[in-house]
């Protein structure tokens, strides 16, 4: 299935394919104006190398994808680890700047469940980066909890907290609608550096000078700034080398702290270790909490 956009910072029309995969073989992106090898971008925590506008891979060709994480997150929210992802240029459309049109695309095509048990990684012991006032730390949990606190001083979003225990049909209703947000003076200064050529008020919350929202509907949370950011913390998590039991607790999150989160797990054997669980036998509908409506 396909869904076709624009890339929030580069501007440039994007077509979308998601197409199934053979088990172990994770989510790897295609880019299709590529030709052989150096099209296949497999995503990997190590493979990050931008992330200050989003999170970007780059395979050891030098071939690059943007802005994965929204994708991502819903890949994750969904239970879905493996799949190839087609794009026929750098950057994965921003749809309306939450994961719900990816939802909806992978709903269309259909989600097959393997027979093979599914790969975990579960946090033994605490890992934590902090840089300033920015915290982000994994702890040892029984399941994939995302706690998030943020502040800034706009009246529109002050500070606010949110935790959810990520199951797909918790994702599909308080996650996935989440939409990104920025400020518009500082869409100004990207716009005059080459960035936020696809920014608008349809695929973004948008705060003015004043901290007032200048989107003309309204949110779709009350903390929906929040929620996003832990959204955002799902799709970056995704990137590990397997679907994480733990407990990530963030504090101002952001894509390089978190991808610095992962590199520091992964680098200490001790922290994490691999296990398996054959899936629960449940109703498609039950799984995939289909009675949401998204």
């Amino acid at each position: 299935m396909s869904l076709a956009g624009v890339g929030v910072h580069s501007g440039a029309r994007v077509t979308l394919t998601i197409l199934p995969a053979e088990s172990g073989s994770g989510i790897v992106f295609r880019r299709t104006d590529i030709e052989g090898a150096r099209a296949y971008i497999p995503a990997r925590y190590d493979l990050v190398t931008e992330t200050r506008l989003g999170t970007n891979l780059t395979n050891r060709h030098g071939v690059s994808v943007a802005t994965v994480e929204h994708l991502l997150a819903a890949f994750a929210g969904l239970g879905i680890d493996n799949a190839a992802v087609e794009l026929d240029t750098a950057e994965l459309p921003i749809c309306d700047g939450s994961a719900l049109d990816f939802v909806r695309l992978l709903d269309r095509a259909g989600i097959a469940f393997s027979q093979h048990p599914r790969g975990y990684v579960r946090v033994k012991r605490p890992i934590e980066i902090v840089e300033g006032d920015k915290r982000a730390a994994l702890l040892p949990a029984d399941a994939l909890t995302i706690a998030c606190e943020i502040a800034f001083p706009a009246k529109a979003i002050g500070r606010q907290n949110f935790t959810i225990e990520l199951t797909p049909r918790n994702f599909r209703q308080d996650l996935a609608p989440a939409r990104t947000f920025g400020f518009a003076h500082e869409v100004e200064a990207l716009r005059k550096m080459g960035h936020a050529r696809g920014g608008n008020l349809e695929n973004a919350i948008v705060i003015g000078e004043a901290g007032e929202i200048l989107n003309p509907e309204p949110l779709r949370f009350a903390d929906e700034f929040v929620r996003h950011k832990a959204l955002d913390v799902l799709g970056d998590l995704a990137l590990a080398e397997g679907p994480l039991i733990a407990r990530y607790e963030g504090v101002k999150p952001g894509h390089a702290l978190n991808n610095k989160l992962l590199r520091a797990l992964f680098a200490d054997p001790s922290a994490w270790e691999l296990e398996s669980s054959a899936l629960e036998r449940r109703s498609f509908a039950e799984v995939m909490g289909l009675s949401a409506g998204f």
